[in-house]
């Protein structure tokens, strides 16, 4: 973890990033701060970290929590992004370490999904219940622009970046099976 500062800067916090496992904290950051919240879904799965990355304030918050202490089905995914916003978060990105069965999409590679299917059945999976009823759209579950941004970003990187594809989320700790996959 990069030493902390105590600068104070005013600048909004214009993204914030979820790592998932292996992903514990986040390289390149300064002038960091923690912000121990606590939402009216409880806590979330850790401090979230902010600090200052190419000139932008951005957050940092690990998934699975430093050390790797909770499963898919344990993370309050709710709390996590009540944490985020809090601290004016607009824009998320997830950061998943996945299998694939295609062939082209070779391990390292990155990928920019633009569906998802979720086959989880124990996680919350709406803010809206308990007497708040709303019912969103969720055909286009991804952020075009944001999506955008993301693949011209590691185009700059020289990294393979496949644009598209489906996101397929499983009750974990488990992986999913071929025929779940396929």
């Amino acid at each position: 973890m990069p030493k902390r500062q105590t600068t104070n800067y005013q600048l909004p916090i214009t993204l914030g990033v979820i790592g998932g496992s292996g992903l514990y904290n986040m390289q390149g950051l300064s002038d960091i701060q923690e912000h121990a919240i606590t939402t009216p879904f409880g806590k979330p799965s850790d401090p979230v970290v902010v600090g200052t990355l190419a000139g932008k304030r951005v957050a940092f918050l690990a998934r699975h929590g430093r050390g790797h202490r909770f499963t898919p089905t344990e993370v309050n995914y709710r709390a996590n992004i009540y944490a985020l916003k809090s601290l004016g978060v607009d824009r998320v990105v997830s950061i998943s370490a996945c299998g694939s069965l295609r062939a082209d999409y070779a391990p390292g590679h990155i990928v920019i999904p633009d569906q998802l299917f979720d086959h989880t059945k124990l996680r919350a999976r709406t803010f809206f219940s308990e007497g708040l009823v709303a019912h969103i759209s969720v055909a286009d579950p991804f952020c075009r622009d944001l999506s955008d941004q993301l693949e011209a970003a590691v185009e700059t990187t020289n990294a393979v970046v496949h644009r598209g594809g489906a996101f397929i989320t499983i009750e974990g700790p488990r992986f999913s099976t071929k025929a779940e996959s396929n």
